[in-house]
């Protein structure tokens, strides 16, 4: 196994004595002040990520939007410049290469940002698909990614440049903006079930925002977060994590992100016939909400049962911090994915009941 490569927070983290782990090849920190603290410092007030372990590739050319066309499930057509949309990549068979952001940054030039484990894949995937006028770079290693999420997130950012925010608009975003003498890519998206920022800039500039946003923010509530409440706030909201919710044997529909799914949009993307047989026979199995009935928590991996027969498997568990409940998402057969069915959990060899229940689990108000 290859050695961890670090962002460029890494001596910041030491230094904090968080506790580090490997994270889609990156030495991350799962913690900082504590999970339960951070998520809901991001609920009710404001946290900050360092998400630079995520990849960014920059496609250029006057192909570029068609061999998007061909390649993700979304319909790339519809975008703007300063319009950011998610999507997925996909297998012939339908299984799902990645689930990815795009930015347009203009009629013939895009910036597309992959999951970290997926860096390599996705740009071996994406440069064996290349043909025409369209170049692809990985610049993965130059941009660095901090993420403010929460209410008082645009308050806090907002201290840091002349340029007025409230022009950000949900999925949208600006080049160029200004934020403590750094020229930065500001978007109106996160993972967080919040409202919040995500921010580009330069590897060699992330340290610097970092040191003063947290700087700034103090006095709002903000804190630095780490992977852990990273995880409980995105699966709270219902965003997949890619290995968990999506893979190569679960597809875009089957994962429940079939808004970003136009089966009707020409031409073909690769999976697109694979897909259109899904949906007319009908989706085989379906990620699901289920909330433990008795007092257990269900974990990734843990297999649900409907009375012998074995029905499926939760993708992600937890116990939510928000709501206080024992929670996860589970992948089952879709006879069992109605509202209010009780299903068994297997949790170390013991059956504990639960019951599926509607998704999100919570969304802000």
């Amino acid at each position: 196994m290859s050695e961890s490569k670090t962002t460029p927070l890494y001596e910041t983290y030491r230094k904090m004595g968080a506790k580090l782990i490997d994270f889609g090849g990156y030495l991350l920190p799962v913690q900082i002040s504590g999970i339960k603290q951070e998520h809901q410092a991001v609920r009710t007030s404001a946290g900050l990520f360092d998400v630079s372990h995520m990849g960014e590739f920059r496609l250029e050319g006057m192909g570029a939007e068609a061999f998007l066309q061909r390649m993700v499930t979304n319909d790339v057509s519809v975008t703007e410049p300063e319009d950011a949309m998610y999507t997925a990549l996909c297998f012939e068979d339908g299984g799902t290469v990645d689930d990815l952001m795009i930015y347009r940054l203009s009629g013939t030039a895009f910036m597309l940002v992959v999951n970290a484990a997926n860096i390599d894949k996705d740009f071996e995937w994406l440069s064996r698909h290349l043909e025409g006028d369209v170049k692809l770079t990985n610049q993965s290693a130059e941009i660095a990614l901090l993420a403010i999420q929460g209410p008082a997130a645009k308050k806090v950012l907002q201290k840091t440049t002349s340029f007025d925010l409230t022009e950000i608009r949900h999925f949208k975003f600006r080049e160029n903006v200004v934020l403590d003498g750094v020229s930065v890519l500001v978007s109106r998206t996160g993972y967080t079930g919040e409202d919040g920022f995500e921010i580009y800039c330069p590897w060699d500039q992330a340290q610097m925002l970092w040191n003063k946003l947290i700087e700034i923010g103090k006095e709002d509530g903000l804190l630095p977060c780490g992977l852990g409440a990273r995880d409980t706030l995105r699966f709270e909201a219902r965003l997949p994590l890619y290995g968990q919710e999506l893979s190569p044997t679960i597809s875009p529909l089957e994962a429940g992100i079939g808004f970003a799914v136009k089966l009707g949009k020409h031409p073909d993307f690769i999976g697109k016939k694979a897909l259109i047989e899904q949906k007319e026979k009908g989706v085989p199995r379906k990620i699901v909400g289920i909330e433990m009935i008795d007092r257990a928590i269900p974990r990734t991996h843990y297999a649900v049962y409907a009375g012998s027969a074995e029905i499926g498997t939760v993708t992600t568990g937890t116990q939510s911090p928000t709501l206080g409940k024992n929670l996860g998402l589970a992948l089952i057969d879709s006879p069992y994915t109605s509202i209010g069915t009780e299903v068994e959990i297997d949790i170390r060899g013991k059956r504990k009941k639960a019951k599926i229940v509607k998704t999100p689990f919570y969304k802000r108000s």
